[in-house]
């Protein structure tokens, strides 16, 4: 079982985000307060800490340096257990995993772990998560 490391939101998109403390995630939207929530299948985003072990050595401090671009940071689940169409319970949120990473790779920063290996989906079922909250592939 795995747990969240870190909770982020920005009202704007394009910006880093800001870490809180626990998220109000509304079911078919996305987490309450955040730019990417809304109808569409990119509500959420999920980046496993794991997936910094295939960021090449020249990027990593820059990757690690950068701001929080994700809304859930989790740790303990392997990535080959995140694939698309998996879906995961994070505290009593239900979240359904739709994307791998983006169509564009970003080059810089923490996007660039993002873009590659970052989780996209689809709220299931909402709920509130805080951080350290457990995370479980269902």
């Amino acid at each position: 079982m795995g747990k969240v490391v870190s909770l982020n939101i920005s009202e704007k998109r394009g910006t880093e985000k800001i870490q809180v403390p626990s998220v109000n995630v509304i079911e078919k939207f996305g987490i309450e307060g955040d730019a990417h929530a809304g109808n569409w299948d990119r509500q959420i985003s999920i980046l496993p800490i794991e997936a910094l072990e295939k960021v090449p050595s020249d990027k990593i401090e820059e990757v690690k340096k950068g701001g929080f671009t994700e809304n859930i940071t989790i740790s303990g689940i392997p990535l080959n257990n995140l694939g698309v169409d998996s879906s995961i319970r994070i505290g009593e949120v239900v979240i359904k995993i739709l994307y791998i990473g983006k169509d564009k790779y970003k080059e810089c920063g923490r996007p660039y772990i993002v873009s590659r290996e970052g989780r996209f989906g689809i709220v299931v079922k909402g709920g509130k998560i805080n951080v350290g909250d457990p995370v479980e592939v269902i």
